[in-house]
């Protein structure tokens, strides 16, 4: 059998334990104080900071996935480039994600599919060091069963370029879309609740406007709502909080939100 040609974990054991048992039981830990209800969503909006800062806001979102674990077979994970400068949006060569839970495929035929959009390359650079994919995947393991990964790391791009690479993998309810992205940045902590709390209103709006200052994720962020607001989807706030709240200096903050988006069917179930 062929070995996969694997992106190893970069940030193991800074944002999260490189510990596979500790890792497995923090996040277990975390989807446990969860409560959860209603369908499983489309698409998820999750923080990317380490578990500390961040984990109990991500697990708010990823706890709605449980009860179509059976169901979903394919993840499209989009996150912003904090370390490589490109434009387009960014899909690696490589066969599979790996972290301490294990490895993930990536699915060759969505690559495939996305390659051929405008504005879309191949660089295992921009995804060697990213962190803003990597930290969903335990996660993913976690919650999910057996699944193949489309990871796509944003650099400068408009958002009908990413709307439209998102229409081509879209999918039904065997495909799960998750956006990467925190909220604002070194803002003081009352300061950043008020700007937080705009920016969680804009996108249950379903703007496609919004900008670094918003979100460090915008650009994916911002595609993922258009394309969302063209299906018809509905959104839904889950979980707010920013780093002051958790385990972070109060003068100097970064802001965390989870979203769930339905397709308009499955609000009726």
């Amino acid at each position: 059998m062929r070995q996969l040609n694997q992106r190893p974990p970069a940030v193991a054991g800074v944002f999260y334990s490189d510990a596979t048992e500790t890792l497995r039981r923090d996040i277990e830990e975390m989807l446990a104080s969860q409560t959860v209800s209603g369908p499983a969503p489309k698409a998820i909006v999750v923080p990317h900071a380490g578990y500390v800062y961040s984990g109990s806001v991500a697990a708010a979102a990823y706890a709605r996935l449980r009860n179509a674990a059976a169901d979903i077979r394919r993840v499209v994970l989009v996150g912003p480039s904090h370390r490589v400068a490109f434009h387009g949006l960014a899909v690696p060569s490589v066969d599979a994600f790996a972290t301490p839970l294990g490895v993930v495929p990536v699915d060759i035929v969505l690559r495939r599919e996305v390659a051929a959009q405008r504005g879309v390359i191949t660089s295992d650079r921009a995804h060697q060091f990213e962190h803003s994919l990597e930290v969903q995947l335990p996660f993913l393991q976690t919650v999910l069963r057996e699944f193949t990964l489309l990871p796509i790391v944003a650099g400068e791009a408009a958002a009908a370029d990413v709307a439209d690479v998102l229409d081509c993998v879209w999918g039904g309810p065997e495909t799960l879309i998750v956006v990467s992205t925190d909220l604002s940045h070194f803002l003081d902590y009352a300061s950043a609740r008020v700007r937080d709390a705009a920016t969680g209103r804009r996108i249950l709006a379903f703007s496609a406007e919004l900008d670094g200052e918003d979100a460090c994720g915008c650009v994916g962020l911002n595609g993922f709502l258009l394309a969302a607001r063209r299906r018809g989807l509905t959104a839904e706030a889950i979980a707010q909080c920013n780093s002051g709240d958790t385990a972070g200096d109060r003068r100097r903050v970064v802001g965390y939100g989870a979203f769930a988006f339905h397709a308009a069917d499955d609000i009726t179930h």
